[in-house]
């Protein structure tokens, strides 16, 4: 007997889910780069060129990689009354990480700061980069400290001063050395057309679990107890039908513990009659609005990330 077959939830993702860098069509790809290193201090892990001269760029932190750049200059621009991405949220150690990398960001003039945000299970700070993405920096207080109510998180969104949070937070070692500090993709958030139609996606078929889905305009999900891995909301992009080809985002990656854990999403697709591709090592498929979405084995390489 699989014994960690029979451990799988046929209806749910495992709850060692991680999310994976995201990736991103960019019509200047020298200029994005060259923010995402600056503002966000991540450095270039590695590229490849495919035909018709794309090129594939993953940045990151140490070998952990955030985002993958696809140069694309021939799109449109990101239109944000479309469904896509709402921001990729970077999760920090700590306070004092997440202020380096706050106070890197505020100091590139590329950068358009869009608010803050205490969430009571987080701290967190916004900004969009220059082609229009959104970008969330954030740190989890403790979850002993989260309140649950009716099997869903409580969650606000109340002011942080960015200055007085950089002068209590902030030290020598993250100002001077932030690309050094540990980060992560914690979440992504997604715009969509309709709340409905994400909940039978993501949460009846992918296999996340609801956490909120009180609030207006908007559902958040996580696997294992946490606050969201994914959200979705229709604020900007009501009735949103599939999207065109455009900049922006262009794949929302996780990767899950075993094969087992696969096979049984792979099980779930089948049943809502939906396409995937499976490679052995991921399972690939599209949301309502044409988003790829990508389930991957651990230990992905970046350079299979780039084959993707």
């Amino acid at each position: 007997m699989n014994l960690d077959a029979a451990a799988v939830d046929d209806r749910h993702l495992s709850a060692d889910l991680a999310m994976d860098a995201v990736t991103l069509r960019v019509g200047d790809l020298e200029m994005m780069s060259s923010y995402y290193e600056n503002a966000l201090a991540l450095t270039p892990l590695e590229e490849t060129s495919r035909r018709a001269g794309e090129v594939h760029r993953v940045l990151g932190r140490g070998q952990v990689p955030f985002v993958r750049l696809i140069s694309t200059p021939g799109l449109p621009a990101v239109d944000p009354r479309e469904a896509g991405l709402f921001h990729t949220a970077f999760l920090f150690a700590d306070q004092a990480s997440l202020a380096g990398t706050v106070l890197r960001a505020a100091q590139d003039p590329r950068s358009r700061f869009a608010g803050t945000g205490d969430h009571l299970v987080s701290e967190a700070f916004y900004f969009t980069d220059p082609e229009g993405n959104g970008i969330e920096l954030y740190v989890d207080r403790p979850r002993d400290s989260w309140q649950w109510e009716d099997g869903q998180v409580v969650m606000d969104t109340l002011y942080i001063d960015p200055q007085a949070y950089l002068d209590q937070h902030l030290t020598e070692q993250a100002a001077t050395g932030t690309g050094a500090l540990p980060g992560v993709v914690g979440h992504v958030h997604l715009q969509v057309g309709d709340v409905e139609s994400a909940r039978r996606f993501y949460i009846d078929t992918l296999g996340f679990e609801t956490t909120v889905g009180t609030h207006p305009g908007a559902l958040f999900a996580a696997a294992g107890g946490y606050h969201h891995h994914v959200a979705m909301n229709t604020w900007n992009s009501r009735g949103a039908g599939p999207r065109a080809a455009s900049l922006g985002l262009a794949d929302v990656a996780l990767t899950l513990p075993a094969r087992e854990d696969l096979d049984a999403l792979a099980a779930r697709l089948r049943t809502a009659g939906l396409e995937f591709a499976d490679d052995g090592r991921s399972i690939s498929v599209t949301d309502p609005w044409g988003t790829p979405v990508t389930a991957s084995l651990p230990g992905t390489e970046v350079e299979q990330l780039l084959a993707r």
